[in-house]
């Protein structure tokens, strides 16, 4: 590990950041807290079944929370976007699993 700058540790090679991001971070999200650990345990399954097909983890992602929580549910899943939508509130999940993947869940 290298010097940190701030409080945010800084690392000179990818493997060091991974060993460190293997817990799921939540960046943004207004769900309830049950609806949310729900999201997420349907997520990072997905991620973690379909690590190199975004299409086939986006579509099970999907349809999961269409059948327990009712449609329509719509699912980004990539390594670096940005995104601006309109959403319901209390029906949105923004996650970073294992450090690199981002599921955005609304």
């Amino acid at each position: 590990m290298a010097a940190t700058q701030g409080d945010a540790p800084a690392f000179d090679d990818m493997e060091g950041f991974l060993r460190v991001a293997k817990y799921t971070l939540v960046k943004n999200t207004d769900m309830n807290t049950e609806m949310k650990e729900e999201a997420m345990d349907i997520c990072i399954t997905a991620v973690e079944k379909y690590q190199n097909d975004m299409e086939k983890c986006t579509q099970m992602i999907k349809e999961q929370m269409d059948k327990k929580f009712g449609s329509p549910w719509h699912v980004v899943v990539g390594k670096a976007f940005g995104y601006e939508i309109t959403y319901e509130v209390r029906n949105l999940l923004y996650i970073f699993v294992g450090g690199r993947t981002s599921v955005l869940l609304w």
